[in-house]
C-alpha cells in the first residue's frame, strides 16, 4: 500500500464517519455530493471497509453467458455505438464497456496490447462494477442513481481503483427500466477531475443514441413520434422519442421524453396517456407532422405548458414487404403462433422465444394474474425438442407449505410423519427429461429455495430421507406476478436462484393492453380457447356472433383478470344468448359498471350484508385484488367454494385475503371464517 492508498483510505474513512480530520494533515476532500453519497452508501448500507482493498472481480465463464443472453437482443444493437465512440477514444487510452443492470460487463473494446494490465484493472469482459460489490465506480453510482457521471482517480472508494477514471451514463429501455450502462474507462489520466469534461458529454451523446436505437427497433410497429425544439434536427436527430398504439396511448418513450413529460404533469405516469392529454393536437391530425411536410410547418404545442416542439411523425412499418430482396421474418412455432393475433408486444416476446427454445437457459415468465403464463409455457414446451417428453406444472401458492417439499422432491418409504409406505416419485423426477413449470414461484417458502438451486446448479434432486442424490435433466420454467427482485431486497427470495431461475425472462402484456382483443374474442367464440386448451366438457356446436354493442362493452372493460376473465365471460355470454347472437344483454351482471375499479373495491359491501367493511379492511385496488374480490362476490364469500373454484388451499386464500386487506363481511369481529 503507497502513501496515496494511505491517503485515500483515511479521507473516505473520515467522510464516512462525520469525523473532522486534524488541520495539519487533512488532505483535501474536493469530491462532490453524488460521490460522497455514495461513500457513505458503501460504509453504511454495503458494509464495506474503505481499508481493504480488493481485486477487481472477474466472473465465470458460465455465469458471463447468462448475463449475456439476458441482454442479447439489447447488446446487439448497442454494439455498433460501442465501436463508434471506441473509434473516438482509443486514441487516448480509454476502453468502452458495456454491462447489464447489475454491473457484470457483457461486451468490452480495448487495445489488445493491454489486455493484461485491463484485466487486472477490472476493465475487461465479465468484470463486476455494481456499487454493492466494488465501492464508488462510475458504473455501480449510474445504476444507484440513474445519472450519467465521472468517478475520477480518488473519487473511487476501493483504493485499488485510485489510478482508473471511468465515466458512464445509463441506458433505458421504452418502459422506462434502467437496463445497461455505458462506460468509458481509461488506466492513466491527468490528475485533474475537469479532464473528463469532454469524456462525459460524449458518453451521453452515444448513450442517447444506443437507446434511440433500440426504440425504433423495439417499436418499428407503433405510431412514432420524434420530437425537437429545432425544426432542422427533428427527422435527423430527434430529441424526444414516443411510440403510440393504435388507440392513441404512450406505449414507449426515450428517457429524455420521458423526463420531459413528467415534469409536465409531476406525479403521472407517462405510459398509457392518450396523444390528446399531453399535447394541444388531436390524434386525427397525425398526418399533418409526416416527413413530407416542411419541417417548420410541423409545431406542435405541450397541453400545459405551452411550450412549443417540432413533431416528426413515422407510420407503423407493414407486416410484411413486397420487395422481392427482402428478408422474410422467421416463421414462428405453431404452438406460439397461437397464442397472438398480431399484438406487438406480444409477437416481439413470441419471436424471442421462437429463438430460446432449446437453449441451455431456465425461462422466467412475468405477467398479471390469468394473463396466460401458463399456456406460454406450454407452447415453449411444446416448440422444444422437449415436446415429446412431459410437462409437469406445478403451483407454488396452491398447495400447503408442509407438502411443498414431498410433492416437489418426493421421499423414501416412512421418511418423514404421515409419509406413506411405498414412497413416492417428486414432480421434478416425473419432469425429467422435460419441463418442470413452477407457477407463483415467488410464493416458494425461502428454505425450500435453496434445494431448488441445488437442482439447477447440480443436475440432480435428493428426495426426503434420501442419502443418494437422483440426476434429474429438467428444463425449468417459473412464472409469477411479483416482481422477484423486489423480493430479492426485501430478503424474501434468494438471489442466487433468481439469477438462476432468470436465464431470460418474458413479460406478458395484460389484456387491457393487448391489440389483438378482437382476434382473442373471436378465437373463443370460434373454438372456445383463443389459441389455448379449451375447458373440459362437451363442445357447443352452433355459430356464435358478437353483436356490435357488445363488442364495444368488451373493448371498454379493463379486463382485471386478463385472459381468465375474458375466457369466463365469453363462456357465460354463449351459455345464456338466445339466436346464436350475444348481445350486452347476455354478459354476466355487473360487467363493465362504470365505477372507477378502486372505488368499486372501496366500497363497504353495502350490497346485502349487515356491515359495511371499515377503512382500515378495504382491499388493495390491484388486478389480482379486483379478480379475487369478484370470485369472493360471485360465491356469496363461501370460501371453500372459492378455494376449490381456483385451485388453492383455504389457507392459501386466507393469505391472500390478508395480504390484500380483504375481510369477509360474513364475519363482525373481521376474523376469517
Amino acid at each position: 500500500m503507497d502513501l496515496r492508498q494511505r491517503e485515500h483510505i483515511e479521507t473516505v474513512v473520515h467522510a464516512t464517519t462525520w469525523l473532522p480530520l486534524p488541520a495539519e494533515s487533512a488532505p483535501p476532500i474536493g469530491h462532490d455530493a453524488m460521490i460522497q453519497n455514495s461513500w457513505r452508501r458503501c460504509v453504511h448500507q454495503y458494509g464495506l471497509d474503505p481499508s481493504r482493498m480488493q481485486e477487481a472481480r472477474i466472473v465465470e465463464p458460465s455465469c458471463l453467458r447468462e448475463h449475456q443472453q439476458r441482454i442479447d437482443d439489447f447488446a446487439r444493437i448497442a454494439r455498433h455505438g460501442l465501436e463508434s465512440l471506441y473509434g473516438h477514444v482509443a486514441g487516448l487510452g480509454y476502453v468502452v464497456l458495456l454491462t447489464d443492470a447489475q454491473g457484470v460487463t457483457v461486451d468490452y473494446i480495448g487495445d489488445a496490447n493491454t489486455d493484461a494490465a485491463l484485466r487486472h484493472a477490472g476493465l475487461y469482459l465479465g468484470s463486476e462494477w455494481s456499487e454493492a460489490g466494488a465501492g464508488t465506480c462510475a458504473v455501480g453510482t449510474a445504476l444507484v442513481t440513474g445519472e450519467a457521471l465521472t468517478v475520477h482517480q480518488a473519487d473511487h472508494f476501493d483504493a485499488t481503483h485510485i489510478p482508473l477514471t471511468c465515466t458512464a451514463a445509463p441506458l433505458f429501455d421504452t418502459q422506462g427500466r434502467l437496463n445497461a450502462i455505458l462506460d468509458i474507462s481509461a488506466l492513466t489520466s491527468p490528475e485533474a477531475k475537469a479532464s473528463q469534461g469532454l469524456a462525459l458529454q460524449m458518453v451521453r451523446i452515444y448513450a442517447a443514441h444506443i437507446e434511440n436505437a433500440n426504440f425504433l427497433r423495439v417499436h418499428h410497429r407503433d405510431w412514432i413520434l420524434k420530437l425537437n425544439v429545432a425544426p432542422e434536427f427533428v427527422d435527423v436527430s430527434p430529441e424526444y422519442l414516443l411510440a403510440l398504439d393504435a388507440a392513441g396511448r404512450i406505449v414507449g418513450c426515450n428517457n429524455r421524453a420521458r423526463r420531459m413529460l413528467e415534469s409536465e404533469s409531476p406525479g403521472t405516469p407517462v405510459l398509457g396517456q392518450s396523444f390528446e392529454a399531453l399535447f394541444d393536437a388531436r390524434i386525427d391530425d397525425l398526418g399533418r407532422f409526416v416527413y413530407s411536410r416542411p419541417s417548420e410547418q410541423r409545431l406542435v404545442a405541450l397541453h400545459r405548458s405551452g411550450g412549443l416542439l417540432y413533431l416528426s411523425v413515422m407510420p407503423p412499418a407493414l407486416r410484411w414487404q413486397s420487395r422481392p430482396d427482402a428478408q422474410p421474418v422467421a416463421a414462428l412455432p405453431a404452438a406460439l403462433a397461437a397464442l397472438s393475433g398480431g399484438d406487438t408486444a406480444m409477437q416481439q416476446q413470441l419471436q424471442r422465444a421462437a429463438r430460446l427454445v432449446d437453449a441451455r437457459i431456465h425461462l422466467l415468465i412475468h405477467g398479471e394474474t390469468g394473463s396466460g403464463k401458463e399456456y406460454f409455457a406450454k407452447a415453449l414446451h411444446q416448440a422444444s425438442a422437449r415436446r415429446a417428453q412431459p410437462f409437469v406444472a406445478f403451483n407454488c401458492a396452491a398447495i400447503p407449505e408442509t407438502l411443498i417439499e414431498s410433492e416437489l422432491f418426493g421421499h423414501l418409504p416412512n421418511s418423514f410423519s404421515g409419509a406413506g409406505a411405498r414412497g413416492k416419485r417428486g414432480l421434478i423426477q416425473e419432469a425429467d427429461g422435460g419441463t418442470l413449470f413452477l407457477d407463483e414461484i415467488g410464493d416458494m417458502p425461502r428454505d425450500l429455495q435453496s434445494r431448488l438451486l441445488r437442482v439447477l446448479a447440480e443436475g440432480e434432486v435428493l428426495p426426503i430421507g434420501a442419502t443418494r442424490p437422483v440426476p434429474v435433466n429438467v428444463r425449468v420454467i417459473s412464472a409469477t406476478h411479483h416482481r422477484l427482485d423486489q423480493l430479492v431486497e426485501a430478503g424474501q427470495f434468494r438471489e442466487d436462484l433468481y439469477y438462476r431461475l432468470n436465464g431470460a425472462r418474458f413479460e406478458l402484456p395484460p389484456l387491457r393492453e393487448r391489440q389483438d382483443l378482437d382476434w382473442l374474442i373471436d378465437k373463443m367464440l370460434a373454438d372456445g380457447d383463443g389459441g389455448q386448451p379449451a375447458a373440459p366438457g362437451p363442445r357447443n356446436p352452433r355459430t356464435i356472433t358478437l353483436a356490435d354493442t357488445a363488442r364495444q362493452r368488451l373493448h371498454a372493460h379493463r379486463w382485471p383478470g386478463n385472459l381468465r376473465e375474458l375466457r369466463n365471460v365469453i363462456e357465460y355470454a354463449c351459455a345464456i344468448c338466445h339466436g346464436g347472437v350475444v348481445t350486452p344483454d347476455d354478459l354476466p351482471d355487473g360487467f363493465g359498471a362504470s365505477a372507477p375499479a378502486g372505488a368499486a373495491l372501496r366500497s363497504a359491501e353495502a350490497d346485502a350484508t349487515a356491515r359495511a367493511v371499515p377503512p382500515e379492511a378495504a382491499p388493495e385496488a390491484t388486478p389480482e385484488a379486483m379478480l379475487l374480490m369478484q370470485y369472493l362476490r360471485a360465491s356469496g364469500w363461501n370460501l371453500s367454494a372459492v378455494a376449490r373454484q381456483i385451485g388453492i388451499s383455504r389457507m392459501t386464500l386466507y393469505r391472500r385475503m390478508e395480504r390484500y386487506g380483504i375481510a369477509s363481511p360474513n364475519r363482525r369481529d373481521g376474523s376469517q371464517p
